[in-house]
């Protein structure tokens, strides 16, 4: 068992590095084949599933090394392996936003404050928590933050003071949702790779941020990878993350969790005929008009 266990830890830590790889596979496809609408849909079909397929192995494997390294963890005495049965969400939030405060005060000498709101309808007088999984949702909330950080500060900068950043935690019967509020808008460098996912966010770096530039970017400024994998974190246990912007004003971030442990069964990819048949199928026209910019001249419009 323990040279089991050895070697999935040396298994794990082997492929530790995969995402930035495959970031930089797709920004080295793109120079070299340019944009193709059909390679982008297959390649942002192909990414999710293989995210997804990851995270799963990666947390069986950190399950098993958890429980059977034959210690525990005096930081976390009552986690099942990987998994909190009592997973205080504010804590988490505050966890992730310090670390975010920490990465935004070392490049723009500021950082906006923290708001945190609870809404428990299942027990008014408990903080909120669930059964999940600390070190997903500190990846998710991690990742928002650093955005809203980002984004307000540098559309506050002749500002006296920063915005503070607003979490609103509602915990209903069946469902955990986490709002993520910045008052900071974000100009999209480039274009990407993939149209991206329903995030609107795609994989992917943009020309911008690629290795080859030496760093034009600050660090919160990653390969574009960030929130299309904490997505999929979300909906690996039947949830979601989705982005509301409203321009002039700022950006909502939503996380969906379920409340119940009973219903966060892991969602996993199906390679069957369906997962071939859809790197086949082509990419037909749109049946939908595209606005012009320019205004016709309707001196030289004739029916026919």
């Amino acid at each position: 068992l323990g040279r089991f266990t050895n070697a999935l830890v040396t298994i794990r830590n082997r492929h530790n590095d995969v995402v930035p790889t495959m970031a930089q596979g797709v920004i080295e496809y793109k120079e070299t084949y340019g944009d193709d609408p059909v390679s982008n849909q297959n390649i942002q079909y192909f990414l999710d599933r293989f995210y997804l397929s990851r995270i799963s192995i990666r947390m069986l494997i950190n399950q098993h090394t958890l429980l059977f390294d034959g210690s525990t963890n005096p930081a976390h005495p009552k986690h099942i392996g990987s998994i909190d049965p009592h997973c205080n969400v504010a804590n988490v939030v505050r966890d992730a936003y310090n670390m975010a405060k920490l990465l935004c005060d070392k490049y723009y000498m500021a950082s906006p404050d923290l708001e945190i709101e609870e809404v428990n309808a299942c027990n008014s007088e408990q903080p909120v928590s669930i059964v999940y999984v600390p070190s997903h949702l500190y990846h998710m909330l991690f990742e928002l933050f650093k955005n809203a950080m980002r984004a307000t500060v540098e559309s506050h900068e002749s500002s006296p003071r920063l915005p503070a950043i607003r979490v609103m935690v509602a915990l209903g019967q069946e469902d955990l949702s986490i709002r993520v509020r910045g008052q900071g808008t974000m100009d999209t460098p480039g274009t990407a790779w993939c149209p991206g996912d329903a995030l609107g966010v795609p994989w992917g770096c943009p020309p911008a941020l690629a290795p080859s530039h030496p760093n034009p970017c600050p660090p919160q400024a990653g390969f574009g990878y960030g929130l299309p994998i904490s997505r999929l974190y979300a909906k690996y246990f039947q949830g979601d993350l989705q982005l509301f912007s409203m321009e002039g004003f700022g950006t909502d971030a939503v996380i969906y969790l379920k409340a119940l442990s009973t219903d966060s069964v892991e969602r996993l990819p199906v390679y069957n005929k369906s997962a071939w048949r859809h790197y086949q199928a082509s990419q037909e026209a749109g049946d939908w008009s595209v606005p012009s910019t320019e205004p016709k001249n309707t001196s030289t419009y004739r029916v026919s």
